[in-house]
């Protein structure tokens, strides 16, 4: 199944690629690698999860935002790589959780993101990943996730 047929399965639609909040380009490639900036828990131009998980929100709240981030971040490698279809594989997934004191659940919350593109992209979709706690994010984001896939010409 291809991962357009996928993506309908699941009822998902691709949202239009985010313009960058500041000054730096979506996502860069070089060779057959696309590197893409973090993305936030975007929908419909408006920030859909704010606050630290473990405090203002609850681990599924932070999981359910990386899900999101990663839909984003596979919108920017579908207009970046002409299509979706292209990715050989994911390289590396970078997660990033605005945690509250002492709150080390990062990596259960980043597999939000990590569950839902091996979902989408079955094997292609495995990936290298760090999930890191920080203290504020972008906007007040609850969770950004940022990536690099191995695509085909």
């Amino acid at each position: 199944m291809s991962v357009t047929e996928k993506l309908a399965e699941l009822g998902i639609t691709l949202p239009e690629p985010a313009s960058p909040a500041g000054i730096y380009v979506r996502a860069k490639r070089t060779g057959n690698l696309i590197f893409v900036a973090g993305q936030l828990p975007m929908a419909n131009g408006e920030l859909k999860s704010i606050g630290r998980v473990g405090a203002d929100l609850t681990l599924e709240d932070g999981y359910e935002a990386a899900k999101l981030c990663a839909l984003n971040a596979l919108s920017i490698l579908n207009a970046e790589a002409g299509s979706l279809e292209k990715i050989v594989q994911l390289v590396r997934v970078e997660g990033f959780v605005c945690s509250a004191d002492g709150f080390t659940d990062q990596p259960k919350v980043i597999n939000g993101a990590s569950e839902f593109l091996a979902e989408v992209l079955g094997e292609k979709g495995s990936h290298a990943r760090i999930a890191i706690g920080v203290s504020e994010l972008p906007l007040g984001a609850s969770v950004e996730v940022a990536m690099i896939a191995e695509v085909s010409d």
